[in-house]
């Protein structure tokens, strides 16, 4: 049998144990008490922790067959498999302590090096500082507002934020969200996010000095949900209006705007929405210029309102608000609400699956990247709880403790961080509405404290159907509300309950355990838990003691708390960890005192309000005790309860709202840095004024250029202009666009401002095209590029000719490369409108005057892409890391990584790459970065061959949101042409408004090489049967490209 003895000498003992099996019932792990099983004993001995139902009924099998043989076959089977979940597990368990190891030992090094960076002594202000004490941005919090504990209180800071008018943007993408009758529990995905973001819109709505708050979130036109998940907009109407209508406006308010993106007939689960972040991002993007206009136009003096802040919730909406903020130029922050490090630690300490298979499951890596993505552009990150803190985001290689109170000790002290950076991370417990709220008093059968309108209602429909499962009603109701699931520990709470006499003969048991129609429809984990429940009730003996109701309403929940509150009871948390624990809250709010969890929020909850106990989950006793004691001694009640309603309003939305709005206000504000101009208009005619606001625009936009060339901000630009100094470049510069406005002027006038003449003075050239062709193919060597850009340019010549179509050239290369591979090809700067250059970093456009240079730079870019670049401290770093890789696997001291100085410029830094197989993966590198608080986007381009390095926000499909930011040019008119495969940025090409159009048997090579060792599988993030998506026929021609655009509908026939 087993291959060694102790394993032989537990399978004998099970063969042998014979009638003792019959008695078992309750769970497998666990044994009763005065009942010995060998088989419970084994299993408790080698996998503690488990919940294996699966045994649990094969078990159940076995003892129920009547031949010896057939029964002993299969506990020797079934002990096999517990062996086996052994083995696993030990193995895990080396894998953890091997992973834990490693990541430590990469945070103390990036520590190190972080700190030898910052060569100052340190000594002072790195002991005893709490986390956001101080922000990375300097920003102090002392001397702020202390929370509301009053209403004068309240009314002064009202009263402070009067004459703001604030616009903010919250996203959450996934489940059903609405304003009234939330569908909570319908699925995992709507859930408590969806309330807490809902109320949070609507809270902020009703602040002062707060004009509109946009709640994003997906629309969903299925006929398997409700017809109100497709309404495009949704006003959230204030639960109090008093005082709140005379300050609206015409769009003034809370809204939750619904943006289609993903397949439009389908609700599909959050772990499905990565492919289509990118075309909700574009959708968004739309919408928050629209509504800065609009409101710009009501109490902006014409000039765009932007938002205040950007708020993603979750790691989906966290990856989208990432890129709205880049693309925008606005401050971001991220609310977690639960974490895939976390998560994923869980999972593989269950040892029921394989990483692979997790990440299959839950796309965890994903989810994993954008929660990081989240950490490198937030500037403040939202906790409900410091446990969430000091024991969930510290597992990313994005945030260090340690290394954040060093940062801050700095800033304090005005030393620079050499290009580091840290979110601030903020506990903001959630709030709650209140108002409506009125604490029950009195019994069962006695008078309600309150109105007399209110003591002559009849009774809650919802109180006959939980009070028809007890004997003795009027006993005090322990109440727990949540879903059947193994980590909210209810069948512990059961046995606790009904081991303990004392408790059973002072109080009845109510568990309200979600809805359901029948056991075998609701998933395997939640109906085992109920069947589980089931049966310790069974066991016990608590008929009559326990209810359980299958149906109840989200209205129905303030009344079960009143029920419970009237009969003097108790409510209870026993989860193993508890993020937070709203319903904490609620049940206060009701008068209910609190037995919870030790474990995550309810400790910060009850610091506060002091109204109950804690226990340890895992301790069944220390559950029934707290419970005894708190329903036995009615002093201590009436006290905890005292306490709890003397304290709730500390968790007010009001109080919510003033710390969240104190901390958004003082964010450094950012947004886009240019003039906006009516000549964005989409009229068909412009007066010759309108052309020369565009020369005005031009002239300025140049001026910046000759300026920033005199500092090196144009890089490797020299070589294009080598002739002359700076100051003569600018005067030639001036003087060529006076003489192309004053040409342009007497055009327009001599053609009557025909839309011709009128047209032809738009700068850039992009603005007035009908549709715009991105070529973004990654060829490994020019003549590949050259080849396809050629065989593009053929298939559209009609189109070209006419003017109607233009041309974006997107790529790796340096603009000064770009030069090289126009003429080398016998192309023209003119052939194109615009050049995507250095992976994203850098934007030119073709200059006005061809005598006076090809190119010219768009500054305001940089400007827009800046945010967290660490310079001068994140090159020295990456030179290091490239002498470290040459150090440890270079063979006769070749150099396997060499900076590329003429290849780099501000905003990017590029190397060069010897042996690509031997260099470390995208991800290394990151890490690397990540854990010495350096925020930028790492590209490896050019099949490995070339590394560049550029602001984290920056990227070539970001630049494309830019052009149609600035100039208006539509994402859904461009066409982006992509190879097989592509640089490691290759994924953010694909997706979103704009059409792709994949050229089979281009850049093909380059997928095993760059894409072999991803973060995650680029399956997961491409989507599939998309309509905005074509791909040509193997060694496409121009023919091929021509049908594609055709099939797309960008061409006729």
């Amino acid at each position: 049998m087993a291959g060694n003895d102790w394993i032989n000498s537990y399978l004998e003992a099970i063969l042998d144990v014979g009638p003792a099996l019959d008695d078992v019932k309750s769970s497998l792990l666990l044994r009763e008490r005065g009942h010995f099983s060998p088989t419970r004993y084994f299993v408790e001995e080698v996998i503690t922790g488990f919940d294996e139902t699966d045994l649990h009924r094969s078990w159940v099998k076995a003892s129920a067959t009547r031949s010896p043989q057939e029964r002993n076959t299969r506990l020797e089977n079934m002990c096999w498999r517990i062996w086996n979940l052994a083995r696993q597990k030990k193995q895990l368990e080396g894998e953890e302590a091997q992973r834990m190891a490693k990541r430590r030992l990469e945070r103390e090094r990036g520590r190190r090096e972080a700190v030898a960076d910052m060569s100052e002594d340190l000594s002072e202000g790195e002991k005893g500082d709490v986390v956001s004490d101080i922000s990375t941005h300097g920003e102090s919090n002392r001397g702020r507002l202390p929370r509301i504990s009053s209403m004068d209180a309240m009314e002064t800071w009202t009263n402070q934020q009067k004459g703001k008018k604030l616009y903010i943007v919250l996203i959450s993408l996934h489940g059903l969200i609405r304003g009234e009758n939330m569908e909570l529990g319908r699925d995992s995905d709507t859930g408590g996010q969806v309330k807490y973001v809902v109320e949070l819109a609507r809270a902020l709505g009703a602040m002062p000095g707060v004009y509109r708050v946009d709640l994003l979130t997906r629309q969903v036109s299925s006929p398997e949900v409700d017809w109100s998940y497709g309404e495009p907009t949704e006003m959230l109407t204030p639960r109090n209006s008093e005082g709140f209508m005379d300050d609206l406006g015409e769009s003034s308010g809370s809204y939750i705007i619904r943006i289609p993106f993903g397949p439009k007939d389908k609700y599909i689960p959050k772990e499905l929405l990565w492919p289509y972040i990118p075309e909700f991002v574009d959708g968004a993007l739309n919408h928050i210029i629209q509504m800065s206009k609009v409101l710009g136009e009501q109490i902006g003096g014409a000039q765009s309102i932007w938002p205040v802040a950007i708020h993603g919730h979750y790691a989906d909406a966290g990856d989208s608000a990432a890129l709205l903020s880049g693309a925008l130029n606005v401050p971001m922050l991220f609310t977690g609400h639960s974490l895939g490090r976390d998560k994923l630690e869980q999972l593989l300490k269950q040892a029921r699956q394989t990483r692979d298979e997790i990440n299959m499951t839950y796309k965890i890596m994903r989810r994993i990247e954008a929660e990081e993505l989240s950490l490198d552009s937030s500037e403040i990150v939202i906790t409900s709880t410091r446990q969430e803190i000091e024991e969930q985001w510290r597992l990313y290689d994005g945030f260090d403790p340690v290394l954040e109170r060093k940062l801050r000790a700095r800033i304090r002290r005005n030393v620079s961080c050499y290009g580091r950076f840290m979110p601030r991370m903020l506990v903001i417990p959630p709030g709650m509405e209140f108002n409506h709220i009125i604490p029950q008093d009195g019994d069962v059968d006695g008078e309600t404290e309150g109105s007399e309108e209110h003591s002559a209602s009849p009774d809650p429909h919802i109180w006959s159907e939980i009070m028809r499962f007890f004997s003795n009603p009027r006993k005090p109701m322990i109440l727990a509300l949540a879903r059947p699931d193994p980590k909210k520990n209810i069948t512990t709470l059961v046995k606790a309950f009904g081991e303990c006499r004392a408790l059973r003969e002072l109080a009845n048991l109510t568990l309200i355990m979600g809805n359901r129609d029948g056991i075998d429809e609701m998933s395997g984990t939640n109906s085992s838990v109920l069947l589980s429940v089931l049966k310790l009730i069974d066991k016990y003996d608590l008929y009559g003691q326990v209810a359980y109701p299958k149906h109840h309403k989200q209205s129905d929940v303030p009344d079960i708390y009143r029920l419970a509150a009237k009969t003097k009871g108790v409510f209870i948390n026993p989860a193993f960890i508890e993020p937070f624990g709203l319903t904490l809250l609620e049940a206060t709010a009701y008068g209910l005192p609190m037995v919870a969890t030790k474990n995550g929020g309810p400790v910060d909850i009850h610091r506060v309000l002091d109204n109950g106990l804690l226990i340890d989950p895992h301790d069944q006793q220390s559950i029934a005790d707290a419970l005894l004691k708190l329903v036995a001694d009615k002093q201590l009640w009436a006290r905890c309860r005292q306490n709890g309603l003397k304290n709730i309003h500390l968790f007010s939305w009001p109080e919510h709202c003033k710390t969240y709005l104190s901390r958004i206000t003082s964010c450094k504000p950012r947004h886009p840095q240019w003039q906006r101009n009516d000549d964005e208009d989409e009229s068909e005619t412009e007066s010759p004024g309108d052309s020369l606001r565009d020369i005005q625009d031009i002239s300025l936009n140049l001026r910046f250029s000759l300026d920033g060339e005199k500092s090196g901000a144009s890089g490797n630009d020299n070589s294009l202009d080598s002739e002359g100094n700076a100051v003569d470049r600018k005067g030639k510069l001036e003087n060529a666009v006076l003489n192309w406005s004053k040409g342009i002027s007497k055009d327009a006038r001599r053609a009557g401002s025909t839309e011709k003449a009128d047209h032809s003075g738009k700068f850039p050239a992009l603005r007035r095209r009908k549709h715009l062709f991105v070529i973004a193919v990654d060829c490994d060597t020019d003549t590949g590029l050259l080849e396809t850009t050629r065989k593009i340019l053929e298939a559209v010549e009609k189109e070209r000719s006419e003017g109607s179509v233009g041309f974006i050239l997107s790529t790796s290369l340096t603009i000064s490369e770009i030069h090289s591979f126009l003429v080398s090809g016998g192309l023209s700067p003119h052939d194109f409108d615009a050049f995507i250059c250095n992976s994203g970093s850098d934007l030119y456009y073709s200059s006005l005057n061809p005598d006076d240079g090809p190119f010219v730079a768009d500054f305001y870019y940089h400007s827009h892409i800046e945010y967290r670049w660490g310079g001068e401290g994140l090159r020295k770093t990456l030179v290091r890391w490239a002498s470290s890789v040459t150090d440890k696997k270079a063979e006769n001291g070749e150099q396997l990584v060499t900076p590329a100085e003429q290849l780099s410029t501000n905003y990017c830094y590029a190397f060069k790459v010897q042996k690509p197989g031997m260099v470390p993966p995208v991800k290394e590198l990151r890490k690397l970065l990540r854990i010495q608080a350096l925020r930028c986007h790492v590209v490896y381009c050019q099949n490995g061959n070339r590394l560049n390095v550029i602001p984290v926000l920056a990227s070539r499909s970001q630049a494309l949101r830019y052009l149609y930011i600035r100039w208006g040019v539509e994402l859904s008119k461009m066409v982006v042409f992509v190879g097989e495969c592509g640089d490691t940025d290759y994924e953010g090409l694909l997706g979103g408004l704009h059409a792709s159009v994949i050229l089979k048997g281009v850049c093909s090579s380059a997928t095993n090489q760059l894409h072999a060792n991803r973060t995650y599988p680029l399956s997961d993030v491409l989507p599939s049967e998309s309509p905005n998506i074509v791909q040509t026929n193997e060694e496409c021609g121009s023919d091929d490209i021509r049908a594609s655009l055709e099939k797309l509908g960008f061409l006729k026939g």
